[in-house]
């Protein structure tokens, strides 16, 4: 299991490899970019100088004119206002958001289904067992303040890099549990009847899986080790407190799913933080003990049908405003660190959102594909 040091002061709870010559833009009477980049030419974009800087990949991208995501509800962290500011931002530009509520695994099933289409997606917000299963769908892109996301927060030809992570964590409605839970092992009594739900199949969806690796964490197990944590689900399922419900926001407001194991930045975004579209009962709960965090990870699709969107999405994505709206939601931003330092960060956000553990446990690449592995022998017969 690998550690995360957080520095302190965190939220609670390529070079270019081919030089596109020719291709930078150049400006019209009015002042505005024109691109001569071809679609060919920035699917092998490494870096924004390919393009001749940030006005020529902007000119790129306005002529391709829509971007395809996938997978980002917008109460995700704050991914409802990082679309809206993108498009405010790039007005020229339409979002696309497919499947919001979908896994990781969905995300690679599109890519491939869709290849050649104008709808298949161009970027991914993706779990690490997922990605690492399917690297060769993944295209190299650095983004221009690389050197803000920590050496081990990417892969060093820009295949892939960390943008967020929040801990793993318990909400529950306090109308129904009048008492929070200390442990994971308290999830299994009897106040939670039929009342505790995960994000999805923990075999496709990280954030199943990590509320998976918190109960293995909690139950003897380890990163190596999953195991104790499928057992546990299927405990919990024997004793009918599991139930398989994928949870909503509006599950969590009917009341259909009163306790849920999930990112603390969602179980935030779905109590009095979101207003009257919030649950004001909802509370969200960090378990003591080993604190489980696992970042996601931007990618850009090989076969993306607008290449230059994609790439001008992650330069956004990596923007000091973006990675404040990560913070704000309770998520911690790759580039926080050097945010701190440069004196980019949102002090007041910073200050709002509280104080983070000092350190927090991740599985490493191959720890999370052993888990997937064994998830998938396992997980489906443990709840049947």
């Amino acid at each position: 299991m690998k550690k995360n040091r957080i520095v302190a002061g965190m939220a609670f709870a390529a070079a270019v490899a081919v030089v596109l010559t020719g291709c930078s833009s150049s400006s019209n009477a009015g002042g505005s970019a024109t691109s001569s980049v071809t679609k060919a030419q920035a699917e092998k974009a490494t870096s924004v100088s390919a393009f001749g800087g940030m006005k020529g990949l902007v000119a790129a991208a306005n002529a391709e004119g829509q971007l395809n995501v996938i997978t980002l509800p917008p109460s995700w962290a704050n991914y409802g206002k990082i679309i809206a500011g993108f498009e405010k931002k790039y007005p020229k530009i339409k979002i696309v958001s497919a499947n919001p509520n979908g896994s990781s695994a969905d995300e690679v099933a599109a890519a491939k289904s869709l290849k050649g289409q104008s709808t298949a997606p161009d970027v991914f917000d993706i779990g690490t067992a997922v990605l690492n299963q399917n690297l060769d769908l993944m295209a190299k892109y650095k983004v221009s303040n690389w050197s803000d996301i920590p050496t081990d927060f990417k892969d060093a030809d820009g295949t892939w890099y960390y943008d967020y992570t929040g801990l793993m964590s318990v909400g529950y409605d306090s109308s129904k549990i009048k008492t929070a839970p200390k442990s994971i092992t308290d999830l299994l009594g009897s106040e939670y009847k039929n009342k505790v739900a995960i994000k999805g199949d923990p075999t496709e969806a990280n954030e199943a899986a990590s509320a998976v690796y918190l109960a293995a964490l909690g139950n003897g197990g380890s990163a190596d080790n999953i195991q104790p944590g499928i057992d546990f689900f299927k405990e919990l399922k024997s004793k009918g407190n599991f139930i398989s419900t994928l949870p909503t926001q509006a599950t969590v407001n009917s009341g259909e799913t009163p306790v849920v194991l999930q990112w603390s930045y969602n179980n935030l975004a779905w109590g009095p933080a979101a207003g009257s579209a919030g649950n004001p009962n909802w509370k969200t709960v960090i378990l003591p003990g080993t604190a489980l965090g696992s970042y996601y990870n931007q990618t850009i699709n090989a076969d993306a049908p607008d290449p230059a969107a994609a790439r001008l999405w992650e330069e956004y994505i990596y923007s000091p405003a973006v990675q404040n709206l990560y913070l704000a939601s309770g998520a911690f931003p790759a580039t926080l660190s050097a945010m701190e330092k440069n004196g980019t960060v949102d002090k007041a956000t910073l200050t709002k959102v509280g104080g983070a553990p000092s350190d927090f446990t991740q599985l490493t690449a191959d720890q999370a594909t052993k888990a997937a592995t064994l998830l998938t022998a396992g997980w489906a017969k443990a709840v049947k």
